[in-house]
């Protein structure tokens, strides 16, 4: 591309990220190896008034080191986003009421004019956890509710579960539970909140031995790789947060039928970076806030998923 393009990442603060493995970064990375222009900002930064929705930005070049990863390239500045070719929303989740709230600003700005990805909207309208339930024939036997009297004929029924919040990350308050659990009551208190919070049961899966496989769509086009996330011997949570371990490799024909048939309609809404998750073929999240693993697939592969978001968003600009 010949013009040079003017880049907002709205990250959460700057020296908590990792280099060596955070997707932001190396799009970024990307970005100014293409001479685009690099600007951070924190959600806490962005601030609507009299008609137009602004931030304090910080231009930034990209350091090869890990740490530090960035330099200042010059003061931090208030800016409308419409100032720039295109904003990114990085900011990872929880997705509590100030995620919801800055979505809200951002489509202010997407309708003064800006370029935001993933669309605001889109992500608003897309939970992590219960998006897949748009997709049944993907799914594995899945139950969403809060009353106890609901999820415990679930767990009777199948006999080994999972179940999680509803708004949870990185395999934070994930439980599987047997029939004959004996700590079954006081798992379903805890996360239901005594019946006031819905979370998600879904039939346990035992493929999750060769993994927890993130699948990445960029810009409708999915990516050939996975990285299967494998657990560490007696665990049932494959996410890296946790300690799983990432193994970059081909999809599967059935991981390429599911993305294949969700790429171009995820696409059609506005969500730029899709992650999907697949355990034996069964999808059972579409991550849309802040999806993660180019690094890890770049590395082993040599795809490099960076750059493919950095070619879609220049296709955006022009």
């Amino acid at each position: 591309m010949s013009r040079t393009l003017k880049l907002a990442f709205i990250l959460d603060p700057l020296d908590g990220l990792k280099a060596y493995k955070d997707s932001s970064i190396a799009m970024m990375r990307a970005a100014a190896a293409r001479g685009h222009q690099v600007w951070a900002l924190q959600r806490g930064a962005l601030t609507w008034r009299d008609g137009a929705v602004v931030a304090r930005a910080l231009p930034i070049s990209l350091l090869d080191g890990d740490l530090p990863w960035y330099a200042p390239a010059g003061p931090q500045q208030v800016l409308a986003l419409t100032a720039f070719d295109a904003v990114m929303m990085r900011q990872d989740p929880p997705f509590d009421f100030e995620y919801v709230t800055a979505t809200w600003l951002l489509e202010d700005a997407m309708q003064a004019g800006a370029r935001v990805f993933n669309n605001p909207c889109a992500i608003r309208d897309h939970s992590e956890k219960l998006a897949i339930t748009e997709f049944p024939q993907f799914m594995a036997s899945s139950l969403v509710a809060r009353d106890a009297v609901d999820i415990n004929a679930f767990i009777d029924e199948l006999g080994d579960v999972i179940l999680k919040p509803l708004d949870g990350m990185g395999g934070s308050q994930i439980f599987r539970v047997r029939k004959d659990d004996p700590n079954r009551n006081v798992i379903l208190e805890t996360l239901t909140q005594d019946g006031t919070r819905s979370i998600m049961a879904q039939r346990y899966l035992p493929q999750i031995a060769e993994g927890d496989k993130r699948v990445l769509i960029i810009g409708g086009e999915v990516v050939p790789f996975s990285l299967a996330r494998i657990p560490q011997a007696g665990e049932t949570r494959g996410n890296l947060a946790v300690g799983g371990r990432g193994v970059a490799m081909a999809l599967t024909e059935r991981e390429r039928e599911i993305a294949d048939y969700l790429a171009p309609i995820l696409w059609q809404r506005g969500l730029l970076i899709v992650g999907l998750d697949v355990i034996g073929g069964h999808l059972t999240e579409i991550n849309v806030t802040s999806p993660t693993c180019m690094v890890e697939i770049a590395a082993q592969q040599g795809f490099d998923v960076a750059g493919l978001v950095i070619d879609k968003l220049e296709q955006a600009c022009t």
